[in-house]
């Protein structure tokens, strides 16, 4: 698997839980600069990397800009993300970033691989978007794309001066990216505003995983307290966005249902980014998960995140 992400706390709450997951090689970690100031979400892999003895993954900086960038105030968390004190204990080993950017990385190990990969993405598409626009024939050695994104039935996640609110962030950043994967036929998996609206981050869960007292719920749970004033302007709850596409790699199947419809993209504003149901002359078939068992995907979180560093699992990539 190639964990594609933008550096923002749920960004690295996924890494940590995808982490966890003994039936999946992560294989290298691509980082866009959107929901993140890039230097910061590159130590903040880097020192989780560490913590969980996995130094060994290569490590991609992105250095491609989207459209609509995300507000500064979100950018900066995984700054306070490693000012934590687990975290300024632990030295981050650099022999595993790789010298050239996440786009070019992502390619050439595509071009290379000898069996399919699996991408998850928790930012915007942009990386691969970029790959499969150069590269199309590479697209054989992708087996399946999980993407957390866009809002089909329900109401999106931006609000700016360009926007009608029907978009979500990450394929709001880059429209056009959001257009390449959607229309590219690759087998993709979208995670919409549709189904994460159904994990806020409430207290009663923060509480739930304060009493596990382990060293991974500890520094989850303090990742997620500094979420409870990261988007006071906007008046709406942090979600479980991202953890719920990394979680679907780990619970039952029964506990999500999926949808096959027909959605075009739009490119010009107020609605630049959205993804909207459509006709299916005019628009491109995709899978997209629905509706969840809520309970189900937290109650698997706080299991996979009762466990002290050193029970961590190794890569071997």
């Amino acid at each position: 698997m190639i964990f594609d992400h933008d550096g923002g706390i749920d960004d690295l709450l996924s890494l940590l839980l995808l982490l966890t997951m003994e039936h999946i090689e992560v294989v290298g970690i691509t980082i866009t600069p959107a929901d993140c100031y890039p230097e910061d979400a590159l130590t903040s892999t880097l020192k989780i990397l560490s913590l969980t003895n996995n130094e060994s993954i290569p490590v991609a900086l992105g250095n491609l800009a989207g459209l609509n960038p995300f507000p500064a105030d979100w950018r900066a968390q995984p700054k306070f993300c490693h000012a934590l004190p687990v975290m300024l204990r632990t030295k981050e080993a650099r022999a595993n970033v790789v010298d050239e950017p996440a786009h070019v990385w992502v390619a050439k190990y595509l071009q290379n691989a000898c069996e399919q990969v699996t991408v998850l993405m928790t930012g915007p598409a942009t990386n691969l978007a970029y790959v499969i626009e150069g590269h199309s024939e590479y697209k054989n050695n992708i087996g399946q794309v999980i993407w957390m994104g866009g809002a089909i039935r329900v109401k999106g996640n931006v609000a700016m001066h360009d926007s009608d609110g029907s978009q979500e962030w990450n394929a709001y950043w880059d429209p056009q990216a959001t257009k390449v994967l959607i229309e590219s036929g690759v087998n993709l998996c979208l995670v919409p505003l549709d189904a994460t609206n159904s994990l806020p981050i409430d207290r009663q869960f923060l509480f739930e995983l304060s009493n596990v007292k382990t060293e991974l719920a500890d520094l989850a749970g303090q990742f997620w307290a500094a979420t409870t004033t990261a988007i006071p302007t906007y008046e709406f709850t942090y979600f479980m966005w991202d953890i719920l596409a990394t979680a679907l790699l780990g619970v039952s199947e029964s506990c999500w249902q999926t949808t096959s419809t027909h959605v075009s993209v739009e490119l010009t504003s107020p609605r630049a980014g959205t993804i909207s149901c459509a006709e299916s002359s005019a628009g491109s078939r995709i899978e997209w998960v629905q509706s969840i068992n809520a309970e189900q995907v937290r109650q698997y979180v706080i299991r996979q995140f009762n466990r002290n560093f050193e029970t961590f699992f190794t890569n071997k990539c």
